[in-house]
C-alpha cells in the first residue's frame, strides 16, 4: 500500500509501518500545501492512503469520492512517543480504509 505521512507527524513514524512503501510530505516537497491541494496531488501521485494527526479533516475537507482513504491518528499529542502505541491499530487501519473513507484510530488518552 501507498502510504502519504502528513508533515505534523514525526517522520521517524514512517518506518513502524512495516510492510508499506511510506513517504512523508516532506519526502514529497509538499510541505505547506493546503489540505484540499495536498489530498488531490497525493490521489494524483497514486498515494492510497493518508495519514495525518489533523482530527478536524474529515470536518474540513470533503474525503467521500476520494481515491485514497485517510486514518486519523488521534493520540494525545504528534509526539512519537505518544504516536507508537497506536502503530498495530494504525497498521490494521491501513489495510481496511477504504477509497474516500476516514478511519480514526484513536490513542488511549485522545479526549484531551
Amino acid at each position: 500500500m501507498r502510504v502519504l505521512l502528513d508533515e505534523q507527524l514525526p517522520r521517524q513514524l514512517a518506518r513502524h509501518f512495516i510492510g508499506h512503501e511510506v513517504r512523508t510530505v516532506q519526502q514529497q516537497s509538499w510541505a505547506g500545501l493546503k489540505n484540499g491541494v495536498l489530498l488531490i496531488t497525493a490521489e494524483a501521485a497514486g498515494f492510497q492512503v493518508f495519514v495525518t494527526g489533523d482530527r478536524n479533516l474529515e470536518h474540513q475537507q470533503n474525503v467521500a469520492g476520494r481515491r485514497l482513504g485517510v486514518v486519523v491518528l488521534a493520540a494525545v499529542s504528534n509526539a512519537l512517543e505518544d504516536l507508537l502505541p497506536l502503530v498495530p491499530d494504525a497498521l490494521t487501519a491501513i489495510a481496511s480504509v477504504r477509497l474516500g473513507q476516514v478511519l480514526r484510530v484513536p490513542g488511549s488518552d485522545s479526549a484531551r
